[in-house]
């Protein structure tokens, strides 16, 4: 079995893309990288063919027409992480603003601690954020008040998009019936592995807002969060209980 697969998505990245895959190929522990790309005009995707040549068998892409989500990228890559083998499978932004160093802590509560899904978190003790403006504090913190009020998940950080998945979990998450693909597929996978049983270990990182490139942030990603958690909520055959 292979073990660890970072999925980072890209969309106009190539300002940042080579520079990631660098810095996670040469970290201590041996990270593979899949690059899910939604066809970037910027050729963001022949950066990453360069890095393969550089990095056989530790680079990975998966090439995409148009832009057609942040979940379906997401999903893609963890079909393709399940039929290779992988036992541990990473999601991870391109644009520094989740630390690769941190790569090997988020690992350790699925690999030693017996979590199914362990998080990189912004609002536990000794977590943060970096180079916010107040709003956008404001805004990320009450989104996670708000979805704990609405739905009692016990993930402080329930947006957050820095996270590692033990095999066990996406094989019991039904992937093809997940709803959403942007804030709320992120909320939406944490209510699945929690309604299937497993434990979501909260891990502190600092979250640095990006210095090159353009948010892909959109008032329609979160009119669907603000939404979908409702929808999530009240729809009693949204998330049956497993039996």
């Amino acid at each position: 079995m292979k073990d660890s697969l970072v999925i980072i998505p890209t969309y106009n990245e190539c300002e940042n893309v080579v520079r990631m895959i660098d810095t996670v190929v040469g970290l201590e522990y041996p990270f593979d990288l899949l690059v899910v790309d939604d066809g970037s005009p910027d050729g963001t995707a022949m950066l990453v063919k360069q890095c393969q040549t550089k990095y056989p068998n530790r680079v990975h892409l998966l090439e995409r027409k148009g832009k057609l989500g942040l979940g379906t990228a997401y999903i893609a890559g963890f079909r393709w992480a399940l039929e290779q083998g992988y036992d541990f499978v990473f999601e991870m932004d391109c644009d520094f603003s989740h630390d690769p160093n941190d790569l090997v802590r988020l690992r350790i509560p699925c690999s030693e601690g017996g979590a199914g899904m362990s998080v990189g978190s912004r609002y536990v003790k000794g977590g943060g954020v970096a180079n916010w403006p107040i709003n956008r504090k404001i805004l990320s913190y009450g989104a996670s008040i708000y979805v704990n009020a609405i739905l009692g998940l016990g993930v402080r950080d329930s947006t957050a998009g820095f996270v590692c998945y033990r095999r066990e979990t996406l094989q019991a998450i039904q992937l093809d019936s997940v709803q959403f693909v942007g804030y709320a597929f992120q909320i939406e996978m944490k209510l699945r592995a929690k309604r299937n049983g497993f434990v979501v270990k909260e891990v502190p990182i600092t979250f640095v807002d990006r210095e090159l490139g353009t948010s892909k942030m959109s008032m329609n990603i979160f009119r669907e969060a603000l939404l979908g958690v409702l929808q999530m909520r009240f729809n009693k055959i949204f998330f049956p209980k497993p039996s």
